[in-house]
């Protein structure tokens, strides 16, 4: 990871927890953002997908979605 994606990274998961976001859908961007592969499906909740989803992308703009109330 170079300099420029690492900043990105620390921004947005430093953003997502101060925001309150669903720890789920923070762990599934994480490994979106960072290619690692998908839980096991039995694992698999509707925050960590869309988390991973996002993080595949690289979008850190729906996170606010997933702020736990």
């Amino acid at each position: 990871m170079n300099p420029a994606q690492l900043k990105i990274y620390h921004d947005a998961v430093d953003a997502m927890e101060k925001a309150g976001v669903d720890p789920e859908y923070i762990q599934g961007w994480q490994g979106g953002f960072l290619i690692n592969p998908k839980r096991e499906e039995q694992r698999v909740t509707d925050a960590y997908e869309a988390g991973y989803d996002d993080g595949s992308e690289k979008n850190a703009d729906n996170f606010k979605n997933w702020v736990k109330k």
